[in-house]
């Protein structure tokens, strides 16, 4: 049974940075990109960044775009978010997800999803 775990969330203040951590188990996750989507209260899921399955493609929203970073290490099916120069916007639960030899920004596209991380960032 596939199975992602979020951890790394909490309440930072504005400028701050947090990393988040995606660890997957339960099956090979080599060749599955994993992406990082968040909701905030009151708004629809949206994307955040993605890595390809073969780590050769990063892609990031426009609003995260120069301060987050996404990474992977296949070795130990892990993904990373650091997220720097926090924003009060950035406020959501965060998750993590798989999707089989893709880089999508469409959460329609992935196979696998996590449970979620809450990121707070306070003014």
């Amino acid at each position: 049974q596939a199975h992602l775990a979020e951890s790394g969330g909490g309440l930072v203040r504005a400028g701050g940075s947090l990393r988040l951590s995606c660890a997957a188990s339960g099956r090979p996750f080599y060749d599955f990109g994993m992406g990082w989507f968040r909701q905030a209260p009151g708004k629809l899921r949206e994307f955040v960044a993605v890595v390809s399955w073969d780590g050769a493609n990063t892609y990031y929203a426009d609003s995260v775009k120069g301060r987050f970073t996404i990474g992977s290490d296949k070795d130990k099916n892990m993904v990373y978010l650091q997220m720097n120069s926090l924003k009060p916007e950035d406020t959501a639960v965060y998750y993590c997800a798989a999707q089989f030899r893709g880089n999508s920004r469409h959460q329609g596209e992935y196979d696998y999803w996590g449970q979620g991380t809450q990121v707070t960032v306070s003014s």
